[in-house]
């Protein structure tokens, strides 16, 4: 019998990158995907066109029109089908949408998260569930670090503990996280819960910036594909303050759901990750606007605003040391350059 995945958000980017991942390894995959992030960021960002090229593509890729908040119609597919996986990816995912709706923005990260995790308990212990957390669960803890301005980035003293990136050990207390954060906190803590309480196993990477192909970038959520859409199409795009010279790493979903078949393939209880592309990949935002230009042959259209968005980073570099020492096998197969030229030639624009 061919091992069952249920992967919420089929239509998203981790989601998407994950359905094709595992139908290849000849999974049933069952995708739930309601196209709720074109209710977050309009019709631009709506994931439908993603869902129906993985539905022509796939035979094994069941495609179910679901909204993870509704508690009985998810245990109602967990009464019928026995997952092996549960890959939950689904949410609400923006710091600024967050803020407009709270109540929406909890439940759906939240309460979505715990009817998951409580159907996963019920009817497949014995599976593993593997949920996609934020680096905003460290709010903005990270802009303690004694940071130095060069001259297009921030970064972090050499010789300091974090100059390798910032570990799982990082205090998620005493610190802004905006209304966003605090939601994924909470399904966060709820995900480890369900593995040291219950004995279940349960993996946390907590992502740094998601990217890909597949992304459909809109304003608040996207950086890279949003502003490769922005270079590419002459669309202005704003600077959030720290001068443009705030840090991501990326990781490209690729190597991500890498990492979740390295963990399903030997999973622990409770455990959690930082996720990001490390130094291997990672670059601030005047860096990526240059390297963008020169790939396209366009001059960037931007307008800077000097107010930074609640909670955000100044600089951001996961330390992956931990899932590579759980998991030597697994490495990155995508840089910073790979992933942005891989963006401009998808035209997803």
């Amino acid at each position: 019998m061919k091992k069952r995945v249920l992967i919420t958000g089929s239509g998203g980017l981790i989601g998407s990158e994950s359905v094709r991942f595992f139908a290849e390894k000849e999974f049933l995959v069952v995708g739930i995907d309601n196209d709720m992030r074109s209710y977050f960021f309009g019709e631009e960002a709506s994931t439908k066109w993603n869902n129906n090229l993985l539905k022509e593509k796939y035979s094994n890729f069941i495609p179910i029109d679901l909204d993870i908040r509704n508690e009985k119609t998810i245990e109602k597919i967990f009464e019928e089908i026995k997952f092996d996986l549960i890959i939950h990816t689904a949410a609400q995912p923006s710091h600024d949408w967050a803020a407009k709706e709270p109540i929406t923005d909890f439940t759906v990260n939240a309460n979505g998260t715990l009817n998951l995790l409580e159907a996963f308990r019920k009817h497949c212990p014995e599976a593993v569930f593997i949920f996609t957390s934020t680096n905003k669960v460290y709010g903005d803890k990270p802009n303690e670090l004694p940071l130095v301005e060069l001259e297009k980035r921030w970064e972090i003293e050499k010789g300091h503990p974090y100059w390798n990136g910032i570990d799982e050990f990082m205090s998620i207390d005493q610190s802004k996280h905006s209304v966003f954060g605090a939601s994924k906190v909470a399904a966060d803590i709820m995900v480890q819960e369900y593995g040291r309480y219950f004995g279940l196993k349960t993996g946390t990477f907590r992502g740094g910036c998601l990217t890909g192909p597949q992304h459909s970038g809109a304003q608040l959520h996207g950086f890279l594909a949003y502003l490769a859409k922005c270079v590419a199409t002459g669309q202005k795009y704003t600077i959030f303050g720290y001068k443009g010279k705030q840090v991501r790493d990326n990781i490209h979903s690729f190597d991500l759901v890498n990492m979740f078949w390295h963990f399903y393939q030997n999973p622990r209880q409770g455990e959690v990750y930082n996720a990001g592309g490390a130094r291997h990949s990672n670059i601030s935002m005047l860096e990526a606007i240059e390297k963008l230009e020169n790939i396209l042959g366009k001059k960037a259209v931007t307008e800077y605003n000097e107010t930074n968005r609640v909670g955000d980073h100044i600089w951001y570099i996961s330390d992956v040391s931990k899932f590579k020492k759980h998991y030597p096998d697994w490495d990155f197969k995508y840089g910073i350059d790979d992933i942005l030229k891989e963006i401009c030639e998808s035209g997803h624009f």
